[in-house]
């Protein structure tokens, strides 16, 4: 049931980030089309930060302390950015245009998927 709720919010947040932003675009002509490539989409994005981020982090660890932490920004944007790649690579028709999409793509998501935890889930 926790894995479902955690898709779930994924895919609500990466829809408002997809709605909100012009640089973020999910293929399909009304929102039927849209519901799996959405959880297919919140799915890899993660899996990539399962797996990818950790080492990115670890990585870049000198940049995050040097920038006080702002370079967790940058590492979640490339995260979504890559999603979007892998995505692309899957043909499900998630795109991500640029960093700069990409960068406010990641807080949106962020600031939904805590909103979303904090307001609806909140009695776990």
């Amino acid at each position: 049931m926790r894995f479902v709720t955690w898709l779930l919010t994924n895919a609500a947040a990466i829809a408002v980030a997809a709605w909100l932003l012009n640089g973020i675009t999910l293929e399909g002509t009304d929102w039927q089309d849209k519901i799996v490539p959405l959880l297919l989409v919140a799915l890899i994005l993660g899996l990539v930060t399962m797996f990818v981020e950790p080492v990115v982090k670890l990585l870049s660890l000198p940049f995050i302390i040097l920038t006080i932490g702002l370079f967790l920004f940058v590492i979640n944007a490339l995260m979504l950015w890559l999603t979007s790649a892998i995505a692309d690579g899957l043909d499900i028709g998630f795109q991500v245009d640029g960093f700069w999409a990409a960068l406010w793509g990641s807080i949106i998501i962020t600031l939904v998927t805590g909103f979303i935890d904090i307001a609806v889930l909140e009695d776990r």
